[in-house]
């Protein structure tokens, strides 16, 4: 095998939370994502209890510019969420698995001597710029003007000149999904959505964002302001009830094709933030829960949806699990064909997919993605008192990444109740309790 494969015995999910996922051109049109996710950051911290004081490395990831201030990205969310001066910052990028692999760095980075580490993943898809790289020694006359949408054309792979939904399409035809499943899939994760939101099931994780202004001492002050009059986001923006009937009445990117941009995933602007810590370092809080591997794979670029596949397998086979152990998988919606694809070709039970929506219903914001996910998934399996979890994404140019994630009072009532029975059946109930405790 060749994919990589990190195992971790002491990492711990202390906590996450994000900022609400807000459509393209909404809410957080102004915010730089340096800002979202200062935010992320600061209330993370706050939650937690933990002084940002006895961080000991900040991780960020962020894709496209949202300033021209992207060069300090890891080192400004840090700085401004109140970590010291000489705490190192790293940023990071894996395309739309950036959020994974923070999880994958902070595990490497406490397993070399560090005990706490604050992650973030921060996008602003809004903010892409429209871009030139051509013009450093002037305008020639005549000369074509080179400026692009720097989001738009990052959508196609040049090594294979196929755009990411043309990825898709060719799944679709491989696999033979029909535009009625993909409708059909997508409408049920804007179902899900929209329960999950109605139940409170987001509430736990998301924090509320207001104009804002972010103080420093010795340096300037940074902040977010809303658009228009808005004066607080509390939820995500982009769910909303999308029947198959409605959503078969939208025109497909390509003729003939089964996607179009309503079974696809949605524009919009997050941040989510994690901490991540030793067993050492908990002082006695409560961990979401156990980061035990993650695993990267490659895949041929023109079907690079498939990703999630080989990573998945090769997760469970070098931790020694089965489908079946997984309570919960969170697979990244990037569009419905390229979900379904990986669903088929694992053999996924979709009851355990994506219970509470995806990315076609709540967005996708590439870095911020795969740390929401992985909170999402926690969070699941305590609500759920079930143990293994996985996460995974594909990721443009041909690679797919999961992560596996333990929630160890799930394995405890586990061991306590063979316990339990083992020892019963000896006539010694209150000796198993002993050996429990």
């Amino acid at each position: 095998m060749r994919e990589l494969f990190n195992a971790f015995d002491d990492t711990w999910i202390v906590d996450g939370l994000r900022t609400p996922q807000v459509d393209y051109q909404g809410a957080f049109a102004d915010a730089n994502p340096i800002d979202l996710g200062i935010k992320a950051g600061r209330a993370l911290l706050a939650r937690t209890g933990v002084e940002a004081a006895r961080i000991d490395a900040v991780l960020a990831g962020n894709m496209a510019p949202g300033g021209f201030d992207q060069f300090y990205v890891a080192r400004h969310i840090g700085l401004y969420c109140g970590v010291p001066l000489e705490v190192p910052a790293l940023a990071l990028q894996r395309i739309c698995g950036t959020g994974f692999e923070l999880f994958r760095q902070a595990g490497m980075q406490l397993a070399s001597g560090g005990e706490r580490v604050l992650l973030v993943g921060t996008e602003s898809m809004t903010r892409n710029p429209i871009a030139a790289f051509d013009h450093r020694g002037g305008f020639r006359l005549g000369a074509p003007i080179g400026f692009k949408d720097y989001m738009w054309e990052a959508l196609t792979d040049p090594a294979t000149g196929v755009s990411m939904i043309r990825t898709a399409e060719n799944l679709a035809q491989r696999y033979g999904i029909t535009r009625a499943q993909v409708d059909a899939f997508a409408s049920r994760s804007f179902a899900r959505a929209v329960a999950a939101q109605a139940d409170g099931w987001f509430d736990d994780e998301i924090v509320a964002v207001r104009s804002e202004r972010f103080e420093l001492d010795g340096y300037r002050p940074r902040g977010i302001r809303l658009a228009g009059r808005v004066e607080v986001v509390e939820r995500d923006t982009h769910p909303r009830p999308s029947s198959p009937e409605v959503l078969a009445r939208l025109r497909p990117v390509y003729e003939d094709g089964v996607q179009t941009g309503g079974n696809s995933s949605a524009l919009t602007d997050a941040a989510a933030a994690a901490l991540v810590a030793r067993g050492s370092a908990l002082d006695g809080r409560r961990p979401l829960a156990r980061l035990a591997a993650v695993t990267v794979a490659g895949v041929p670029p023109e079907i690079m949806g498939i990703g999630p596949a080989p990573a998945i397998r090769a997760l469970l086979q070098r931790s020694g699990l089965a489908l079946g152990d997984i309570a919960r998988f969170e697979v990244n919606e990037a569009q419905g064909a390229q979900t379904l694809a990986v669903a088929r070709e694992l053999g996924l039970d979709e009851e355990r997919l994506n219970v509470h929506g995806g990315a076609i219903a709540l967005g996708h914001p590439l870095a911020a993605t795969g740390v929401r996910l992985t909170i999402t998934l926690a969070r699941q399996l305590r609500a759920a008192g079930a143990r293994w979890g996985v996460a995974a994404a594909c990721i443009g140019g041909g690679q797919g990444i999961a992560l596996l994630v333990e929630n160890t009072e799930a394995a405890m009532s586990a061991a306590h109740g063979r316990s339990e029975a083992a020892l019963s059946s000896l006539g010694e109930p209150s000796v198993a309790r002993r050996v429990v405790q």
